[in-house]
């Protein structure tokens, strides 16, 4: 449950009337529980601190949660931002994944000797988990926008700016959207982004665009064209008509009737029109962090060059690669990256550590992060739920039945985890179940299960259905999470200590011996039989196979050399890419792993990371003596 509720508005003065506090133009489904929503005010989580790097005294965060329970937390903490981007989900119909790749075995001794070579990317062995649907319902989507902007409003400082990017599908309406939360006087560029790409198309003209749109909280913001306007060059300055020999218009008449000379400066500049086709999409492999949505730091370059100054914060509440957070560090501006998802984070810290920007890591515990994303705990629901089956006969708003013996079939209600807005059970969510969804079932339903995430109160519930007499069938509330934490299973690994001493380096080392995660193992057998089923005749069949040690399913291992528990310092760290390269506290090397991580200090904790993105941590102090 939420420690309390943060008004997505200013509070009013005690004793102040409050008559409406938004005004919705836009009338579709659900347009009025989004307005409960916004009444009732934003979740305010308990926020667990998970790593911090380095001393971080800019504040810099990076955040796991939901955008609006994050901007719940940046308000209750008085934090307000300069700048927003946000790339959220293009409501496109698309399944988007990633791409695993298992890592090379360090301990076969062909692999140490191949050292020196590139390995061909055929040889890499991978297979895809899917980390979000960008599968929306029109209405829903719109409603869990107003939703989000709403909440991202409530921390922007005065002079913030917002650019959302969106495309075709759906950028239309959000414009209508932000021309309501914001004002269509805040509304300041509709920004195209031209790139190229393959493909033919014969029956219309090839879709290669975004647009971002660009508002401005109120009618004062922060924008500097020359920080990313075009030089003109002295070549440049000579081909400006009527310039003469000296760099000065020829004279002109000026309409108060005088004659009169420009000269075009030092400073002279070619302002950025609102169409950009002179940045392309990803061209430098080595910018590339394996996230399917992922754009180009020049495009954040210019945004943030021109709508922020140094010492500003930036945020992005649907962070996904870390682009907004990196490029913001490295131009020296403060940040704030927020995502769902842990690869997200997982991707965005290695990256931040890869720049030596220094933040923290935080994590919202409202109780849905049980897998990588919520889709991946979606699909694992009906596995986790005792004897939950699909049930042909029931509208889609319940996720299938159990059956009884003596009540026959019983209906059961889940939340949907990927769409923010049915994680909480409230009185507009019972009342729809109590006068919408059961009154469809069968006379024969004699009870039904109501799965919830988060309550508004449990107690107020309870008595709302028991004061209600609009059926007789029996319901059942019960807490997801419960389910879920049954679930989480943690990876198991074998190691042994070492004390190290050379001529360039003595401390300690963790030898890994042996690697197991049953999860990893699930995907690379599903993924194994999928391919089988659709092998053909032609093309033998090749499993992906994993060794008796294991070790080609560790991604990443750290060590934590300063607390026994709690908040994790990452002394020494260790990332193996995809080549089987060694990434060594952030610096890329061209060694293979050897299976061991060194430590300066005495290790107190072991931190590993499955190809996958799980991540478990092991107490490691006793190995040392």
């Amino acid at each position: 449950m939420p420690i309390k509720y943060v008004p997505f508005i200013p509070e009013p003065i005690e004793g102040q009337a409050v008559l409406q506090n938004f005004n919705r133009i836009l009338k579709y489904k659900g347009a009025d529980e989004t307005a409960m929503v916004l009444q009732r005010g934003m979740p305010l989580y308990e926020t667990e601190k998970q790593e911090t790097v380095g001393e971080n005294k800019d504040g810099n965060l990076v955040i796991r949660g939901e955008c609006v329970s994050a901007c719940a937390y940046l308000k209750e903490q008085g934090i307000e931002v300069d700048l927003v981007y946000i790339d959220p989900p293009f409501a496109s119909g698309a399944d988007y994944a990633k791409k695993v790749y298992v890592r090379r075995n360090p301990k076969v001794a062909e692999a140490i000797e191949r050292a020196e070579e590139e390995l061909d990317i055929d040889e890499l062995k991978a297979f895809e988990e899917k980390m979000y649907g960008d599968v929306w319902d029109k209405e829903k989507y719109l409603n869990w926008m107003w939703e989000n902007l709403t909440a991202i409003k409530s921390v922007m400082s005065e002079t913030a700016s917002i650019y959302v990017h969106l495309d075709w599908h759906i950028v239309h309406y959000v414009k209508i959207l932000m021309d309501e939360i914001f004002g269509e006087d805040c509304f300041r560029n509709e920004v195209i982004w031209c790139y190229q790409g393959t493909g033919n198309v014969s029956t219309y003209y090839k879709k290669k665009h975004d647009t971002i749109l660009f508002y401005s909280k109120s009618s004062n913001w922060h924008f500097n064209m020359k920080l990313i306007a075009k030089q003109l060059s002295e070549k440049q300055k000579k081909k400006f008509s009527g310039c003469d020999e000296n760099g000065y218009y020829k004279e002109f008449t000026h309409p108060d009737g005088k004659s009169h000379k420009a000269y075009l400066s030092e400073d002279t500049y070619l302002p950025i029109n609102d169409w950009w086709s002179d940045i392309y999409v990803i061209q430098d492999h080595s910018e590339r962090q394996n996230y399917a949505t992922q754009k180009p730091e020049a495009l954040l370059e210019r945004i943030i060059k021109a709508s922020s100054d140094e010492n500003m914060l930036v945020a992005d509440f649907f962070g996904g690669s870390g682009v907004a957070a990196a490029v913001a560090g490295k131009l020296g501006r403060r940040f704030i990256h927020c995502d769902i998802g842990i690869n997200s984070i997982q991707i965005t810290r290695d990256r931040l550590v890869a720049d030596g920007a220094e933040f923290s890591i935080l994590e919202i515990k409202d109780g849905v992060q049980l897998y990588r994303n919520p889709v991946q705990t979606m699909d694992k629901i009906k596995s986790l739920i005792p004897g939950l089956k699909n049930e042909d006969s029931l509208d889609a708003f319940w996720e299938g039945a159990v059956s009884d013996s003596k009540l026959g079939t019983v209906p059961v209600y889940v939340p949907n985890l990927t769409d923010s807005s049915t994680k909480l059970l409230d009185k507009v969510l019972m009342n729809r179940i109590l006068h919408q969804a059961i009154p469809e079932l069968s006379s024969s339903v004699k009870k039904v299960i109501v799965y919830y995430v988060d309550i508004t109160d449990e107690d107020e519930i309870r008595r709302f259905i028991a004061e209600d007499d609009s059926t007789t069938v029996e319901i059942e509330l019960r807490d997801l999470k419960t389910v879920l934490d049954d679930a989480v299973a943690e990876d198991y690994v074998e190691f042994h200590a070492e004390t190290v001493q050379t001529d360039l380096f003595g401390g300690y080392a963790l030898a890994v011996d042996r690697f197991v995660s049953d999860r990893v193992l699930a995907k690379i057998n599903a993924h194994n039989e999928k391919s089988f089923l659709n092998s053909k005749k032609d093309k033998p069949y090749r499993p992906i196979e994993i060794s008796n040690e294991g070790l080609e399913t560790i991604e990443y291992l750290s060590i934590d050399a300063t607390a026994r528990d709690g908040v994790w310092h990452s002394d020494s760290e260790i990332k193996i890419d995809k080549n089987g390269y060694v990434i060594r506290n952030g610096r890329k090397t061209k060694e293979f792993w050897d299976g061991k991580i060194l430590s300066e200090k005495k290790p107190l904790r072991l931190k590993i990371r499955n190809i996958c993105g799980d991540e478990t941590v092991w107490n490691v102090e006793n190995l040392f003596g």
